[in-house]
């Protein structure tokens, strides 16, 4: 069963509605207990980094979060719920993450041409193979919508790459951790896959 961790700060039921799609098992929740439970952890996330790091807290979910990582649990994050898994972020002041991954998360700089936020399609460079991108050609297009990226301090974590005036992290992976800042359940065939490939890690 995948634990789809509810914070108040993710669109938690299209992400559910998503792994209803592909015929896989996913509860929302808080409970400790059936997230210490689950098999496999989902982060989603939509918002400010520091409202959503004092949700987890005040939900007392950054413990049940860790433990599972620990455990070697397929985790997977998704949006806000990959920049919450570095060190740091420097949106609205300086605000410490859970410090999963080394690095922190910058906002996109004023670029002629470019909008901030981020929005929209955009296509993805491959860094490294992986389970989570079985199936995912170089250069497929998924859906975004972000002011911020992450910038790992080791950049073997990169698992895909996009365009954006500079080239950001578009996803990682560590170990059996995963995220993408990218919207895998608004992506369509291409996020679906995504979805069921995280479903089958084991």
């Amino acid at each position: 069963m995948i634990a789809i961790i509810d914070y108040d700060m993710g669109n938690v039921r299209s992400v559910s509605k998503a792994f209803e799609k592909v015929g896989s098992e996913a509860v929302v929740t808080r409970d400790p207990s059936v997230i210490a439970d689950a098999s496999h952890i989902v982060l989603p996330g939509v918002g400010a980094f520091k409202d959503c790091m004092r949700n987890l807290e005040e939900y007392g979910l950054v413990e049940p979060i860790l433990k599972s990582i620990e455990k070697g649990k397929p985790f997977l994050g998704i949006c806000l719920g990959l920049q919450l898994l570095f060190e740091e972020s420097d949106e609205f002041g300086v605000h410490k993450g859970l410090g999963v991954i080394k690095g922190r998360v910058e906002r996109f700089k004023d670029t002629p041409g470019l909008k901030v936020p981020h929005m929209g399609w955009n296509e993805i460079k491959k860094s490294k193979d992986s389970l989570l991108l079985e199936g995912i050609k170089d250069g497929e297009f998924f859906y975004f919508v972000h002011s911020y990226f992450a910038v790992p301090k080791d950049r073997s974590v990169d698992l895909t790459t996009t365009g954006y005036g500079i080239d950001f992290t578009s996803s990682v992976e560590a170990g059996n951790v995963m995220a993408c800042q990218f919207h895998p359940e608004k992506s369509q065939k291409a996020g679906l896959r995504v979805l069921k490939n995280f479903s089958s890690i084991r």
